[in-house]
């Protein structure tokens, strides 16, 4: 069943979400495969399932029904612990919001993935210094998320992404909210450092500029993969 030419492998995932009143279905029957060393986008309207199938590939969410397989494993199957300690060795999850902790400095945010991995302080924060190095914000270690811009924040939440080294990163609308230049300088970051020893990397976003970056872009309408299409050639 294991392939390991394939980071990611969906078939015929189910989620439904209970409103009260009725279930809507949020993902219906979806397939998809992501390659390992891929870079795949998910586009589609609002509403259209994109964040929810992200996060089952993630291990966020549990589907009601289907498999995904991630990285060679059924994250289903996983007990609670075991998915914590799976996802923590091996995804890395850019928040639409950042997710930074106010009261932590850019290092001690970054330094959170390692710290949870059983990393000593010291050289966690080292760690993070380095990955912040990467990311062009060597001079900010020590600043608060309030005193960081936008774009700052952005690069401070790849760096906490990837500082673990996982094979698996996933981010959600990572230019939603950035101007053209500094968005295309986030993509070009992720694409340099996020994909290199085969990582994989799955990206939902409604932002048509950066739709070149990608391998293949997956649309998605209605709950469903309706296309996956090439972007190269």
């Amino acid at each position: 069943m294991n392939s390991p030419s394939l980071a990611v492998r969906c078939q015929n995932v189910i989620k439904t979400y209970d409103t009260g009143d009725q279930k809507v279905t949020a993902l219906n029957s979806v397939n998809l495969e992501i390659a390992t060393g891929e870079l795949m986008m998910l586009v589609g309207p609002s509403g259209c399932g994109k964040t929810t199938l992200i996060s089952v590939i993630a291990g966020i969410l549990d589907q009601d029904s289907g498999h995904c397989e991630v990285l060679g494993e059924d994250l289903l199957s996983m007990s609670n612990q075991h998915k914590l300690n799976f996802r923590a060795r091996n995804i890395g999850f850019v928040f639409q919001a950042f997710n930074l902790l106010p009261s932590l400095n850019a290092a001690e945010n970054v330094s959170i993935p390692l710290i949870i991995n059983g990393i000593k302080r010291a050289e966690a924060e080292r760690k993070a210094i380095s990955v912040l190095e990467q990311v062009g914000l060597g001079a900010r270690v020590k600043a608060l998320s309030s005193e960081l811009s936008g774009g700052q924040q952005q690069r401070v939440a790849i760096a906490r992404a990837l500082v673990h080294s996982p094979r698996l990163i996933v981010c959600d609308e990572p230019t939603s909210s950035l101007d053209h230049e500094t968005g295309h300088n986030v993509m070009t970051l992720l694409k340099d450092v996020a994909l290199y020893k085969d990582r994989t990397l799955v990206i939902v976003t409604h932002d048509a500029r950066i739709f070149d970056f990608a391998d293949r872009i997956a649309e998605m309408d209605d709950g469903h993969i309706v296309k996956v299409k090439g972007t190269k050639g």
